[in-house]
């Protein structure tokens, strides 16, 4: 242990994964804030730190199999001609997964609710059944990153501190995200197309149809430019009317 903590290399390499985990994790802290918002206000700050905590735990036990796993490269069977491994699987049901739930959330907000109704009046989520849908997510969301751990270092201790660094950062990070999220319901729409998004390109890569990560992640960016550049002509209109 003394040998890992006075090697640079490892210190090096700790900085780097941590980053790629917390760069990595936005799309859960988007997924996490959407989530406790269907429960009770005075529920979701608890859901919230909770539902972080169980799908830290979850992470490193997915990082612990997932030399098993990566060996099971062998195909289980073989669908519309191309053979399924399990992390093929993995894969393909976690991207269906994202677009049935994406899908749903979307034309809920498209539908709308009465004015009337509220999460007080309206059938809320489950307390366990969000916390079931964050560690799940975070299984799904958390693949890419854990495998990029795993090919980078060779010490799993280093890449579990880095999984609790990242955990540490979203901590401080999901309450003030949750809270924009919902004082903007335009952001929620945009975060909701980015996990479509994201199970799309996740369905694909299981079908080993490989589309390049700058592609997906570009077009994340110049959305949220573009939705950030309508924010603050939104605020600006607002304050030129208070003006007047």
């Amino acid at each position: 242990m003394m040998e890992l903590l006075t090697d640079p290399q490892v210190w090096i390499t700790l900085v780097t994964l941590s980053a790629i985990e917390i760069v990595l994790g936005i799309d859960n802290l988007v997924f996490i804030s959407i989530a406790v918002s269907k429960l009770p206000p005075h529920q979701r700050e608890v859901a919230r730190k909770f539902g972080i905590a169980v799908a830290c735990i979850t992470r490193i036990m997915l990082l612990l199999t997932l030399a098993w796993l990566a060996g099971l490269t062998s195909d289980l069977f073989t669908l519309f001609g191309q053979g399924i491994s399990v992390r093929d699987l993995v894969l393909i049901l976690g991207g269906v997964f994202l677009l049935v739930k994406g899908t749903k959330e979307i034309l809920e907000l498209v539908k709308g609710e009465p004015d009337s109704e509220d999460v007080h009046t309206r059938p809320a989520a489950s307390f366990a059944g969000v916390i079931a849908q964050i560690a799940v997510i975070d299984i799904v969301f958390s693949l890419d990153s854990v495998i990029a751990a795993v090919g980078m270092a060779n010490h799993t201790p280093v890449m579990v501190a880095a999984i609790l660094l990242a955990v540490a950062v979203m901590l401080l990070a999901a309450r003030p995200l949750g809270q924009f999220i919902d004082n903007n319901p335009t952001i929620k729409m945009l975060a909701l197309a980015f996990i479509v998004a994201v199970g799309a390109y996740l369905l694909l890569d299981g079908f080993e149809l490989h589309i390049p990560k700058g592609y997906l992640y570009g077009a994340m960016g110049f959305s949220a430019v573009v939705e950030c550049l309508n924010l603050w002509a939104k605020k600006r209109a607002s304050l030129r009317m208070l003006r007047e």
